[in-house]
């Protein structure tokens, strides 16, 4: 193959894999145990800096009850943003003993402010926009799953 086919099947791969919707590589069930009930979500785990990284950039949508848990393996101040992401969500931010510590709610899509977690937290659950005012999820709540221990 010549050097200039080479380069631009190269550069096609690169394409490809840059606009496609990044899958998170494992996925589980938690459940968060508000005062309104107990409140089920299938989770995608970002577990590392590539798929943290990624989030949910480039979806154009996020069925109901399914979402995506940023697992940071230890508290720590994080700030998220909605650089190419183009949908609204709710950002919950949860510490490592599975409380809920703050909810950004009706994230501004495709915007770069800085959406700040307000203190120390081992994870944050992105889920779609209004979700946390519809189910009743507010800070306080328990959260449970792998990370964070079983339900108590």
């Amino acid at each position: 193959m010549c050097p200039a086919v080479a380069l631009l099947a190269a550069v096609a791969v690169v394409a490809v894999i840059t606009a496609a919707p990044a899958q998170a590589a494992g996925e589980a069930t938690i459940e968060i145990i508000s005062k309104s009930g107990v409140h089920a979500f299938a989770v995608e785990l970002a577990t590392n800096e590539d798929e943290r990284s990624r989030g949910l950039m480039f979806r154009k949508q996020l069925p109901d009850g399914h979402g995506m848990l940023f697992d940071f393996e230890q508290d720590r101040p994080v700030a998220f943003w909605m650089h190419n992401t183009y949908i609204s969500l709710d950002m919950i931010f949860i510490t490592g003993d599975g409380h809920i510590l703050r909810i950004a709610e009706s994230t501004e899509p495709l915007s770069d402010r800085l959406i700040p977690s307000g203190g120390p937290v081992r994870a944050v659950l992105e889920v779609i926009a209004g979700t946390a005012r519809k189910v009743g999820i507010a800070p306080g709540d328990r959260v449970t799953g792998s990370i964070f221990g079983g339900r108590r």
